[in-house]
């Protein structure tokens, strides 16, 4: 494999622990370590070092669309090193790339420090799971490691539909077909329409970014595929309702009703900075229930919250008791526990409670 400029960035972006590269024009490179921003010692890039930088990483097609649209997702590989997730992008200043490193090893549930009732997904034979949370908080990654688990024990056809592919499985108990958006389909919907045709067991559906992907989707749920998605909301409730609310008002009653029959999952998190360094998840686990489907059908969304707090027994968990078993174990900051708090109020009053010392200023 050739060796470009790029790849002794993306070393020490691997050396040092980043979990993110930043190239723009008039400033020189950036790291994301621990969630913190750290500027590398080089200096400031020009358009041509942009170009000499990135030219060599984009496949051809890539490139002609970004210089058309301004934007572009693809993957990239260092042999021996290494996968990234990249996006280009042009901004006011001019041209800027970011690299997200993607792990070449896949890890577990357990080493992701995921709640143990996270495993009981990975028994479902039908269905809709949604994984969300915001830009970067590890969704791949969890879905990744459901996939792995299943993968590892049991017998099935996985169609993965990915822009860009980010973990390869390898094939083990199960056959796995990873397309991308892109060199293998124009697009989400019409991969997720060919996907059914292609006898799966399981469709994971890398994002879930518009109407018709997420009708779609629904509609493979139905006929009894277990379907994996993702989304950009942070807590089962939010999920709920965004995928009720992509639809036209007179459609609604008819998705809320779908829905309610196909979910069976909702994981939600959001990544804290570690103490020490690195970062840690917080999750929120939702699973489906008959409870769960009348709320959905009667447009109850609100009550989520509360119907997740009394199925603690099986395994459920709310976001804020995620966040409040983070701070208990000493591995987030009471401050960072506040931040992400769903209700800032409760929370502020907890950790009071727990004898720490939060103010006005934080999470108001």
């Amino acid at each position: 494999m050739s060796v470009h400029p790029i790849d002794r960035f993306l070393k020490l972006m691997n050396d040092r622990g980043a979990s993110d590269l930043h190239l723009s024009v008039g400033r020189p490179p950036i790291f994301r370590i621990s969630g913190r921003i750290e500027a590398i010692r080089y200096r400031v890039l020009t358009d041509d070092d942009f170009e000499r930088l990135m030219r060599p990483t984009a496949p051809d097609r890539i490139w002609k669309r970004y210089l058309i649209d301004g934007d572009a997702d693809y993957a990239y590989e260092v042999g021996g090193l290494a996968r990234f997730r990249v996006n280009v992008s042009r901004q006011h200043r001019g041209r800027a790339a970011v690299f997200r490193i993607i792990p070449t090893k896949i890890m577990t549930v357990e080493q992701l420090r995921l709640p143990d009732s996270v495993h009981k997904l990975t028994s479902l034979t039908g269905g809709l799971v949604l994984v969300t949370g915001p830009t970067g908080s590890g969704k791949s990654t969890t879905l990744a490691a459901i996939i792995h688990e299943m993968n590892q024990n049991r017998a099935m056809h996985f169609v993965t539909i990915e822009d860009p592919i980010e973990f390869v499985h390898q094939n083990r108990k199960s056959l796995v077909s990873q397309r991308e958006i892109g060199p293998h389909s124009r697009s989400f919907s019409n991969a997720l329409r060919a996907a059914v045709r292609e006898d799966p067991d399981c469709i994971l559906v890398g994002e879930m970014r518009d109407l018709e992907t997420i009708e779609m989707a629904l509609s493979a749920a139905e006929t009894g595929l277990l379907v994996f998605g993702t989304l950009h909301t942070n807590s089962a409730a939010k999920t709920v309702d965004r995928v009720i609310n992509v639809f036209p008002s007179d459609k609604q009653d008819g998705v809320r009703l779908a829905l309610s029959g196909v979910v069976k999952g909702i994981l939600s998190q959001q990544l804290l900075r570690r103490k020490g360094g690195g970062r840690v998840a917080a999750v929120e686990v939702m699973f489906g229930a008959p409870t769960l489907a009348a709320l959905i059908r009667e447009g109850k969304t609100h009550q989520v919250t509360n119907y997740i707090s009394q199925g603690r027994s099986r395994g459920m968990i709310g976001m804020d008791d995620s966040l409040r078993k983070l701070v208990g174990e000493d591995l987030v900051e009471p401050a960072a526990a506040l931040e992400k708090a769903l209700d800032k109020d409760e929370m502020r009053k907890w950790l009071q409670g727990q004898g720490h010392r939060v103010g006005d200023e934080l999470g108001s």
